[in-house]
C-alpha cells in the first residue's frame, strides 16, 4: 500500500459538479493498494497515517504532534495511480496496482480503519473509481511520501537529491556506482 499525506488548512471532493467531502485543517490522503497487499498493510498504514507528527507544537517545536493530537480531520482518497512505475518508456505502467473487487475491499477497509481509529465524524471519503477533482489548501507546504510491504510501514526521505554529473566527475566522487539507480538515502522504520 501507498499514501501521500498532505497537510492541509482545507480540502475537498467534487465529483460531476458535485461537492461529496470536505475538511477544514487536518491531512488529505491519497491512497492506492498494491496488488500483493493484505488487511495486515492496511491496517497498518490507516495507524501510521493518524500518529505520523506533521504539525508543531505549542512551544513552536516543529514535527510535534499529529492529526489526532491537532483534533484535525482527514479526507482519504483512492488513487491507483501512486502504484505506477514510470522507470521503462513514456507511460506510466500500473500492474502494480491491484485491480477488481479485491482493492476497493481493501481500500475501503483502510477507510473503515481510519474512521475506527480517528472517529467517523473526522474522516470523510472521496468517491473510489470516480474521476474526481480534489481540492487542497496545503500548509508549508507539508508531503510525506508512506509504503507499506508486509506489515511495515515505512516513509523514504530523501535527504541528497540527484544533480546532473559532469562527466568527468567519477563514481567515487558522487559516492555511486555506475548505472547504480537512484534511490533514497535514508529510510527510516517508523514501526517502533
Amino acid at each position: 500500500m501507498k499514501a501521500i499525506l498532505q497537510r492541509v488548512t482545507s480540502a475537498s471532493v467534487t465529483v460531476d459538479k458535485q461537492l461529496i467531502s470536505s475538511i477544514g485543517k487536518g491531512i488529505l490522503v491519497f491512497a492506492a493498494v498494491a496488488k500483493d497487499d493484505t488487511k495486515t498493510e492496511v491496517e497498518s498504514m490507516a495507524a501510521k497515517v493518524l500518529k505520523y507528527k506533521i504539525w508543531p507544537d505549542e512551544s513552536s517545536g516543529t514535527w510535534k504532534r499529529s492529526v489526532q493530537d491537532v483534533n484535525g480531520e482527514v479526507l482519504c482518497v483512492s488513487q491507483f495511480t501512486l502504484m505506477a512505475n514510470t522507470k521503462r518508456g513514456n507511460k506510466p505502467d500500473f500492474h502494480g496496482a491491484a485491480g477488481g473487487p479485491e482493492a476497493r475491499e481493501l481500500y475501503d477497509q483502510f477507510f473503515a480503519k481510519v474512521q475506527e481509529l480517528h472517529g467517523p465524524e473526522r474522516v470523510k471519503n472521496g468517491v473510489y473509481q470516480a474521476m474526481m477533482e480534489v481540492g487542497l489548501v496545503n500548509d508549508g507546504p507539508v508531503g510525506v511520501d508512506y509504503y507499506s510491504e508486509d506489515g511495515a510501514v515505512t516513509i523514504a526521505l530523501e535527504t541528497n537529491p540527484t544533480k546532473p554529473v559532469a562527466k568527468e566527475e567519477s563514481s567515487v566522487a558522487t559516492g555511486r556506482k555506475e548505472g547504480t539507480p537512484d534511490v533514497p538515502d535514508l529510510l527510516i522504520d517508523l514501526n517502533r
